[in-house]
């Protein structure tokens, strides 16, 4: 008898993650979807969908859910997919020690510590494990920086892990996702003593905030069955980057091999940064040192 296959998937209430796990069901996958609230994944119940919670900044959460999973599935997890996120969208020079910490918490030391956790599970099963990347990653977005960096620690990260895991017969991918349709654009104001305080700041925040939503990004379904199509296409040293989402290609693969000048140009055109910067340079220029 072929025993079931079974996926688990972070950050599951809503978005990616959400439709991930749905599509996995839809494909026989014993799913177990994971996050921290229940009520937001009580939907994927009624598609066979096992909702459990699980913080994944927290290692003894993470611990109970691997015993619980290895308990299910004798000791099998053909997926784990390190999808939960953390926005972060500040200037580099505002941003609070307590964002920073959150940010690198979700997207940096929660996926490590997922698949550390999950290792056995996944050699025993010569499972695959996926990461939700970013095109933030390999490009400079103004305002940025701590999610970008973020992003760069978990390409490096999987990059790193593939090798290693090869011997073993663990898969490892990494979605490097552009315009997606989802919720995670960071909702917070700039701070009142932020150092762009000046004119015209408002608008150049709010554009780069809602950058893939007024771009028409690409529907979370879509992006989940190209995603499980990559988990199940996926060979043993197959391909590690996977480009996924609207513009994910271009922003992710083919600007970062322009010269440094031009992107900054492009970013400070499309997101209204020019009259911004200028004021801020003209002011600074006025400012004598002590």
């Amino acid at each position: 008898m072929t025993r079931q296959k079974v996926a688990l998937i972070t950050g599951a209430s809503s978005g990616i993650g959400h439709a991930t796990a749905i599509e996995f069901a839809k494909r026989g996958y014993k799913t177990y979807a994971c996050a921290r609230r229940l009520e937001p994944m009580e939907p994927l119940k009624r598609e066979g969908i096992i909702t459990v919670t699980c913080d994944v900044t927290l290692g003894e959460s993470v611990a109970l859910l691997r015993d619980r999973i290895a308990q299910e599935n004798d000791g099998f997890l053909d997926v784990l997919f390190n999808n939960a996120g953390q926005s972060c969208s500040f200037p580099a020079i505002d941003v609070s020690d307590d964002n920073v910490a959150k940010c690198f918490q979700v997207n940096v030391f929660a996926p490590v510590r997922l698949t550390r956790e999950f290792a056995a599970l996944l050699i025993k099963a010569k499972g695959t494990v996926g990461f939700t990347g970013s095109v933030a990653g390999l490009v400079a977005f103004p305002f940025s920086s701590i999610y970008a960096a973020s992003k760069a620690a978990i390409h490096q990260y999987v990059a790193t892990l593939r090798l290693e895991m090869k011997p073993f017969g663990v898969k490892v991918l990494n979605f490097v996702t552009g315009g997606v349709n989802t919720n995670i654009a960071d909702t917070r104001d700039l701070p009142e003593d932020s150092w762009y305080q000046v004119p015209g700041i408002q608008e150049a925040f709010s554009e780069r905030r809602e950058m893939a939503k007024r771009n028409h990004p690409m529907s979370v379904e879509k992006y989940a069955f190209q995603v499980v199509n990559d988990f199940e296409r996926q060979t043993l040293g197959g391909r590690l980057n996977l480009y996924r989402g609207l513009m994910a290609v271009l922003l992710g693969g083919i600007l970062p091999w322009f010269p440094r000048f031009i992107v900054e140009k492009i970013f400070v055109t499309k997101f209204k940064l020019a009259g911004v910067f200028n004021f801020i340079t003209e002011k600074y220029a006025k400012t004598k040192l002590a």
